[in-house]
């Protein structure tokens, strides 16, 4: 008589439980890579900051320019924020865009590898998050035109066991464009 009591207060008390419902995972935006060109072909724009997607010497973006032509991700090192030589080239090029088109605010999505605590990644996904809008901000973009929000392991690029190269591309932070709002 006891287990079915029991078991009977035990659903009771989970259904009981109210569950936050993150509106944000369930309505993420799907990104198509692809953009149609003249006579209907369809044009790749995905990451530049892959290897062989950028042409060599190009470190300035051209008005009128998609924002994807700047590189719209800064990788980093394994429980790091700071960053590196290819990052800032990255983030001089998003500044550059943001300046020519004031009317975008930005996001910046800071993200962890699987490794480590919830709290931890989510930390050090601030961190990286705000290391980027530091450097944007130093080069001229209005601080106000900036958020930040950490995903810490949340949303990974990658699903890896332990693969190094894979948990690389996780250690990321995301640059996201929008058109500002008035009031905003």
């Amino acid at each position: 008589m006891r287990l079915p009591l029991t078991l009977i207060a035990a659903t009771l008390a989970l259904s009981a439980c109210n569950m936050p419902n993150d509106a944000a995972v369930v309505s993420a935006p799907v990104t198509d890579p692809y953009v149609n060109a003249a006579g209907g072909g369809a044009v790749y724009r995905g990451d530049v900051n892959a290897p062989g997607t950028r042409l060599p010497g190009v470190d300035s973006i051209a008005p009128g320019t998609d924002f994807a032509a700047a590189g719209t991700t800064v990788y980093f090192d394994e429980s790091q924020a700071v960053l590196n030589d290819e990052g800032r080239a990255t983030l001089t090029r998003q500044a550059q865009w943001l300046t020519q088109n004031a009317a975008y605010s930005a996001v910046v999505e800071g993200h962890a590898d699987e490794p480590g605590t919830r709290e931890f990644n989510l930390a050090l996904g601030a961190r990286r998050a705000t290391s980027v809008q530091e450097y944007l901000v130093s080069k001229g973009v209005e601080a106000g035109r900036i958020r930040t929000v950490s995903f810490g392991k949340e949303r990974p690029a990658s699903i890896c066991a332990s693969e190094a190269s894979c948990l690389a591309r996780n250690r990321r932070a995301v640059t996201v464009v929008s058109q500002s709002q008035a009031g905003v």
